[in-house]
């Protein structure tokens, strides 16, 4: 995976002055689908206080389930707890959502306010610690360009 400074640098050089949300998630999404390895899935879920659910954001892979309740599967867990879940085999969490049965790896980073990032892997254990280190910073940076966004809203 790439040292965080040059990951986060790449993504406020790409969305240098950018102010509409979902361009700034479409194109974060982009960018760690093309920049990390052997993932199948890259985006984000994004809550929404009418129906207080994460609902489908902007995302790279194939289609993807498109309502999740906090506290449910992986990413609900990551939103409900406010914490990072880097889970080695998706197969063995208790409640997990299976939108792609390849998957088989899965790093979830919470946005607070916004909703999670969530990332997908076909291998089993592909997320490391090093690459939670890289991931949190990348949502940080996420947060901070969304926060500067004039509606402070993706919905």
């Amino acid at each position: 995976m790439a040292d965080t400074d040059l990951l986060v640098d790449q993504l406020t050089s790409l969305l240098a002055g950018e102010t509409n949300p979902v361009t700034i998630l479409a194109n974060a999404s982009a960018l760690l689908n093309d920049t990390l390895a052997n993932i199948n899935w890259a985006g984000f879920y994004l809550y929404n206080e009418e129906t207080r659910q994460l609902d489908l954001g902007p995302f790279q892979g194939k289609v993807a389930c498109m309502h999740i309740a906090p506290g449910r599967g992986v990413c609900g867990t990551a939103y409900a707890t406010g914490q990072v879940q880097r889970v080695a085999d998706v197969h063995q969490f208790p409640g997990h959502i299976a939108c792609d049965s390849a998957s088989n790896s899965e790093i979830v980073v919470p946005l607070p306010g916004f909703g999670v990032l969530d990332i997908d892997s076909p291998l089993t254990d592909r997320f490391s610690a090093a690459d939670e280190t890289v991931l949190t910073a990348f949502g940080r940076a996420v947060q901070k360009q969304l926060d500067a966004t004039p509606a402070h809203s993706v919905q």
